[in-house]
């Protein structure tokens, strides 16, 4: 019979208190080393995953994310998942190398459910933001070997009763974006899309099929961003988070949108009129 588990006791000077990675530091700290070696990055192909965007709605937040990864010019992972509900309420989109990436996301999620058992509430949205902002702070070290991870966080404040987008840098910078953000090798084509059609007070609706859009403009200039593929039935995730909380829109639901926009129904900037539920 194996022996109960039992949860380890602390002097009140050392207590950790609500912060699941200070746990970690004193109960098991070789499972926050990342001993990545001397080697160069380029030894091996590192799996990234590419882009992600962030906007901010009337109503909340839309994230979205292309299903492909990338191992140097061959494509890794066709169906790989980039937005994760980090609890009821915030939504992280990973971008860089896909190990630690989602590695870092579990960690985070651990982290906020710990913080809510011990605190009995939940962290405030700008808490968590600053949560995320060590953990990419700590993973400097594997980022200079080349196993960078620069998520997008994005949230409904319940709070300030509205949605917020922060960006980050790989030194653990946070940056909160007044209306939309976002990262990976094909950011920059996907920002530029975002910027000619996003407007203060953007619907749920419109805010979807802008982010949609903007993965299939990003598609057409990057090649490590995967575009819709009708014959594998694969197209981007798209999370709504808002007052009712996190919730990824279905396949069905995004195939439907996405084979609109293919079809010339929404080209040219003319925005969709669906209905932004799951």
């Amino acid at each position: 019979m194996s022996e109960p588990t039992t949860l380890p006791f602390f002097a009140s000077e050392l207590d950790p208190g609500p912060s699941f990675m200070d746990l970690l530091r004193r109960v098991a700290p070789a499972s926050l080393t990342q001993d990545l070696g001397t080697g160069r990055p380029d030894a091996f192909e590192i799996t990234h995953a590419t882009t992600v965007v962030a906007i901010r709605t009337a109503d909340g937040v839309i994230m979205a994310g292309d299903r492909r990864a990338t191992a140097g010019h061959l494509i890794a992972n066709r169906r790989i998942e980039k937005v994760f509900a980090a609890d009821d309420h915030s939504g992280v989109a990973i971008a860089g190398a896909a190990g630690p990436a989602v590695e870092m996301v579990r960690l985070f999620q651990v982290q906020l459910r710990h913080y809510e058992k011990v605190e009995g509430v939940q962290l405030s949205l700008e808490g968590k933001a600053n949560q995320l902002a060590q953990m990419v702070r700590a993973n400097l070290p594997a980022a200079m070997q080349g196993f960078v991870v620069i998520p997008l966080f994005a949230g409904f404040d319940q709070r300030r009763q509205r949605g917020r987008v922060f960006s980050y840098d790989a030194t653990g910078g946070k940056y909160e974006e007044a209306d939309f953000q976002t990262n990976g090798s094909g950011g920059v084509h996907a920002r530029n899309w975002i910027k000619a059609g996003w407007h203060e007070g953007i619907t749920a609706a419109d805010g979807v099929a802008l982010a949609i859009r903007s993965l299939f403009a990003a598609a057409d200039e990057d090649a490590a961003t995967g575009g819709p593929d009708l014959v594998r039935g694969i197209y981007p995730m798209v999370a709504v988070i808002d007052a009712e909380g996190f919730r990824l829109l279905d396949d069905d639901d995004v195939a439907a949108r996405a084979q609109a926009l293919l079809g010339g129904a929404e080209r040219g900037g003319a925005e969709s009129k669906g209905d932004a539920q799951s």
